[in-house]
């Protein structure tokens, strides 16, 4: 018989703002300027309409951020729950030292500034920003992201759905305009990677780190190409 999951207690209406706040492209840490890839995959002819859209997302969704970025995410909010600085540093390290190429490590790196910068101005006297922003070379992405919504007092699974559905929309706008595609086209790729985006959570909240990776050689491949590309509207 299926586990039946009980129905969470609803989020006070100011937690459930900030994290819409936090999942929105208007948030100003420059996810709207990256298309970690996809634009290089539209160059090479791998993504040239809807559909090929649509599947691209869902395996970068499901084999790499539900197996990297938003894996660590939990650990990380966890951690910053805790005050424990040196696991956040740890955390920091490993999504670092595994984004294949320089653009992927410059964005996970600019937007966690960005996200630190946002953070010391919201929450000035919290200690674990001004550690967060010690991290070195910088903060990264979900690291930043697992502090916001530390700070902010969201549940662990809904600070990952934010995140994951802020990552869905931004791409789905990159979608359409590098493909490009029309504004239907890009709602009917978000509807599919909202409808998968609970199971990804889900088993990012019980994978055990020794299945973490972020290991995609073919965007690994596609992104370096993308830093020499000729044309471009993006910064990965």
């Amino acid at each position: 018989m299926p586990r039946v999951r009980p129905a969470p207690a609803p989020l006070p209406a100011a937690t459930l703002l900030q994290l819409m706040w936090l999942a929105s492209p208007a948030l100003p840490v420059g996810g709207f300027s990256y298309s970690e890839g996809l634009e290089a995959a539209v160059e090479a002819g791998r993504v040239t309409n809807e559909a090929q859209a649509a599947d691209w997302l869902d395996d970068q969704l499901t084999l790499a951020l539900g197996r990297a970025d938003l894996a660590v995410l939990a650990r990380c909010a966890q951690a910053w729950q805790r005050g424990d600085v040196a696991r956040a540093a740890e955390l920091n390290d490993w999504v670092r030292l595994t984004r294949e190429s320089s653009e992927l490590r410059q964005q996970t790196e600019q937007m966690g500034r960005s996200l630190q910068d946002w953070l010391r101005q919201r929450a000035p006297e919290d200690p674990r920003v001004a550690a967060l922003g010690a991290l070195r070379p910088a903060p990264c992405w979900p690291v930043a992201f697992g502090l916001a919504v530390t700070v902010i007092g969201a549940p662990l699974r809904e600070a990952l759905l934010a995140h994951g559905f802020g990552w869905a929309e931004n791409m789905a706008q990159a979608a359409i305009k590098a493909v490009p595609l029309g504004q239907s086209a890009g709602q009917r790729i978000l509807a599919r990677l909202s409808q998968r985006l609970p199971d990804v959570v889900d088993q990012a909240l019980t994978l055990p780190e020794s299945q973490w990776q972020a290991f995609t050689p073919g965007l690994a491949i596609l992104s370096g190409q993308h830093e020499a590309q000729y044309s471009r509207l993006f910064r990965s």
